[in-house]
C-alpha cells in the first residue's frame, strides 16, 4: 500500500465531501483504540474543524488515559482541533431503571452493550448539529464489511466512513505514518462495551489477521472443504458472523407494494 498517497487520498475526499455539504468540519468519538485515532487524525488534517469527544460509561482507565492522550496530542498539532467530554455512565444507569431484564444475561448484557453504543451515537449527532459538523465514522473494512462487528444505529449511525475501505493492518499501517500515539499502536484491540477486559479476539473467537486472511479466502471464493484445524475454524466462524451480520451491511429492505395493489 502505498501509505503516504492514501493518506492524502483520504483527506482530499474528506475535505471535498464536507465542502459540498456545507458543513464545518467533523465530530470523532474518541475510544483510546486505532480506529478513532486514524479517523480523527486524518479528519484534523483536512484543516476543517473536528471535535473529539469522549463518552465513558463506566470505562476502563487505560481506555480513557489513552483516548485523553491522544486528544492532548491532536490538539498540540492542529489548532482546528477541540474536545469535550460527556459522562454518559449516569444516562445509562438511568436507562437501566426504566427497562425489563427479563431475559438469560448473556442476551442481557449483549443488548446493554449495544445501548452503549447507541447512546455514544446519539451524543455525536447531538454535536454535530449544535456545530454544523458530520459524524465520521471510526469503522474498518473487515469490522464493516466482513464480520459485521458493530452496533446497527450506534457505531454504524454516521454520516461517512473514511477507513472502512482499509484492513485492520493498514489501519495500523496508516496509523505509524500518522504519529499516532505508541500507547494505542501498542493496545489489545476492544470496543469496551461490556465494561471489563474482553478484547475484539475473545468477542469474535480469531484475531483481526486471522480474519483478513479469511476475507481473503472468501472474496477469493473458496469454501470450508479447503480447508482444515485453525484455517477451518477460522473461516467458519468469519462465515457466520459474516452471514448472521449481513443484516448491517445491506440497505434497509423496503416492502415494495405492487402496481395491482396500488
Amino acid at each position: 500500500m502505498q501509505t503516504e498517497k492514501v493518506i492524502d487520498h483520504i483527506v482530499n475526499w474528506l475535505k471535498d465531501y464536507a465542502t459540498k455539504a456545507g458543513v464545518n468540519g467533523f465530530v470523532v468519538g474518541i475510544s483510546g483504540g486505532i480506529d478513532s485515532a486514524v479517523t480523527s487524525t486524518l479528519c484534523a488534517k483536512t484543516g476543517l474543524d473536528v471535535l473529539c469527544i469522549e463518552m465513558p460509561i463506566h470505562q476502563a482507565e487505560s481506555h480513557v488515559s489513552r483516548a485523553q492522550e491522544h486528544i492532548a496530542q491532536l490538539k498540540k498539532r492542529f489548532s482546528n482541533v477541540k474536545d469535550t467530554r460527556t459522562n454518559l455512565t449516569p444516562v445509562f444507569e438511568e436507562f437501566k431503571t426504566e427497562v425489563l431484564f427479563d431475559a438469560d444475561q448473556a442476551t442481557v448484557d449483549m443488548a446493554l452493550a449495544n445501548t452503549r453504543a447507541r447512546l455514544r451515537m446519539t451524543t455525536l449527532y447531538y454535536y454535530a448539529g449544535l456545530y454544523k459538523l458530520l459524524v465520521a465514522g471510526t469503522g474498518n473494512k473487515v469490522e464493516d464489511f466482513g464480520v459485521g462487528f458493530y452496533t446497527k444505529y450506534g457505531d454504524g449511525g454516521v454520516d461517512l466512513s473514511p477507513i472502512a475501505d482499509l484492513l485492520k493492518s493498514e489501519v495500523f499501517e496508516l496509523a505509524r505514518h500518522l504519529d499516532v500515539p505508541e500507547s494505542i499502536l501498542n493496545a489489545t484491540p476492544s470496543d469496551g462495551l461490556f465494561g471489563d477486559a474482553r478484547s475484539d479476539e475473545d468477542q469474535i473467537g480469531a484475531s483481526y489477521p486471522e480474519l483478513e486472511w479469511a476475507m481473503k479466502m472468501d472474496e477469493a471464493g473458496k469454501t470450508s472443504n479447503t480447508f482444515s484445524g485453525r484455517e477451518l475454524e477460522v473461516f467458519n466462524i468469519y462465515k457466520r458472523l459474516n452471514n448472521s451480520n449481513k443484516h448491517k451491511m445491506i440497505p434497509i429492505p423496503i416492502c415494495k407494494i405492487p402496481i395491482n395493489l396500488s
